[in-house]
């Protein structure tokens, strides 16, 4: 589809969708859980440097899901939220098949493309990223 209003109001979709499951996810880390339960999660995970990895993933997930709501810097957060999801696909999930329910990496795969895809195509106009990107013009040389 080539309507910019109709991509934009898209990404924003999108956008909202993905930060609020990071968002909750990072929140659930940090109020349900706090950094010792994270942490022991991690650990009984076989995650490298438990405490670390926790308190890494509980921030970008919070910021980064409240950046991909916000629209702010999405680029670099989505790139972040990737690169979290793709470790969590190596370290947690890749052994246990597909499926959420048995423990699979469908979710975290979907949610690490949908983070690189945002990444990659911007926050869209419905975003702060709009304010923020200098107006870059190229000029075709003849």
């Amino acid at each position: 589809m080539n309507n910019p209003l109709i991509r934009d109001i898209g990404l924003l979709i999108a956008r909202v969708g993905l930060g609020l499951v990071f968002l909750v996810h990072g929140l659930q880390k940090l109020v349900t859980w706090g950094q010792a339960g994270t942490t022991a999660g991690f650990e009984g995970m076989g995650v490298p440097a438990p405490s670390v990895s926790a308190f890494v993933a509980t921030w970008i997930e919070v910021l980064g899901g409240a950046a991909l709501i916000l629209g702010l810097l999405v680029p670099i957060f989505g790139v972040l939220l990737f690169l979290q999801m793709l470790a969590a696909f190596f370290l947690v999930h890749v052994g246990n098949g597909v499926y959420v329910t048995d423990g699979g990496y469908e979710l975290v795969t979907a949610l690490g493309l949908g983070a690189l895809l945002l990444a990659v195509v911007g926050a869209g106009s419905f975003s702060i990223d709009r304010f923020l990107a200098p107006k870059v013009s190229f000029v075709r040389a003849a």
